[in-house]
């Protein structure tokens, strides 16, 4: 079935390619115009509409990866005002886990038809402080930075994290008497930062996510604080490169180690090992410790330590050991020839 197109830039009155400033600040300044409370009677219920079509659009082109989507549907829908979401192959259709049945209340069937339904509750930031009734607080999602070290071994790292505190003065409403609240400036929420204490589990990755519930955004109305989603990054390790659940090393050895071969202790993220180094190794040759690498998730095998060889002359050499290298070199002078 079609829906009715709507063009959230235009909504907001921002140009296709607003930068997320302008978009914040355009959707500030139309909230406050039409916010229900400050208006009355037949004017209140338009104020209504206004309001969500306002959330809706902020909704979709505040979000990085909604506005991509909403942005691809353009082809789809410039030859008509209406577009058949059936038709659309699912290309366009959210399927993240952004939304709940209760997000969607107060959507368009445009917005549904685009961004479907299901998944995590609460992250809508649409919930206005229209609403008098307990609203769960925004959740919110912060890089987490982690030496290789404190993302094998876990631990406990410090946080300092923003993230909005109710506003006392209107309750979280945005608004005080028959006028925005001059404290908050009608967004319910005063910006606050504060440092948490975060628990870093054993064996996480680059990419992986930890959940801290109710560390998010102030809930409004007596409702919860949302939850802090933090995404583990990885910092560049001086000795160890790692990709996947790999990681690999660089070891120097001497001419005669390579060629005779040798036992050396290496480092490993757990613990020092003794490594065989088999006679006629080469130089750039990888050598495997199998299973020390990163720690696998459940069900999974650790990842493998690789050890690149590198083999190294040196910078200055006794006469005794030059007279070794050309007695070498007539020996091999005498095989060849």
């Amino acid at each position: 079935m079609a829906v009715k197109f709507r063009d959230y830039y235009e909504i907001l009155g921002v140009p296709r390619d607003a930068d997320e400033k302008k978009i914040k600040s355009a959707y500030r300044k139309l909230a406050r115009k039409w916010h229900p409370d400050l208006h009355s009677g037949a004017e209140k219920e338009r104020a209504e509409e206004k309001f969500k079509e306002i959330n809706e659009a902020y909704e979709v082109l505040s979000d990085t990866e909604k506005r991509e989507k909403y942005d691809r549907l353009g082809s789809n829908w410039r030859n008509g005002d209406s577009f058949d979401p059936g038709n659309m192959g699912g290309t366009y259709y959210y399927s993240s886990g952004d939304f709940s049945e209760a997000d969607l209340h107060g959507f368009s069937d445009f917005f549904a038809s685009i961004f479907g339904g299901g998944g995590r509750a609460g992250s809508s930031r649409w919930a206005s402080n229209y609403s008098t009734g307990p609203q769960r607080g925004q959740d919110n999602e912060y890089q987490l930075e982690l030496t290789l070290e404190e993302a094998y071994h876990g631990g406990i790292k410090s946080l300092r994290v923003s993230s909005g505190s109710l506003c006392t003065a209107c309750g979280g409403r945005g608004i005080s008497g028959s006028s925005i609240c001059s404290t908050c400036g009608g967004t319910g929420s005063i910006p606050e930062s504060r440092t948490i204490e975060v628990k870093i589990p054993a064996g996480v990755h680059e990419g992986s996510t930890i959940r801290l519930k109710g560390q998010g955004g102030q809930g409004s109305g007596g409702g919860p604080r949302g939850d802090l989603y933090l995404k583990v990054v990885l910092k560049p390790h001086p000795v160890y490169k790692v990709t996947g659940k790999d990681v690999e090393m660089e070891l120097v050895l001497r001419p005669d180690q390579a060629v005779l071969g040798d036992r050396v202790t290496v480092s490993t993220l757990e613990r020092s090992v003794v490594l065989t180094i088999p006679a006629g190794t080469r130089s750039g040759q990888r050598l495997r410790l199998k299973g020390k690498g990163l720690k696998g998730r459940k069900g999974e095998a650790n990842g493998d330590q690789y050890v690149r060889i590198k083999i190294d002359i040196g910078s200055t050499m006794s006469d005794e050991e030059k007279d070794l290298y050309r007695k070498i070199r007539e020996l091999h002078e005498r095989r060849d020839g």
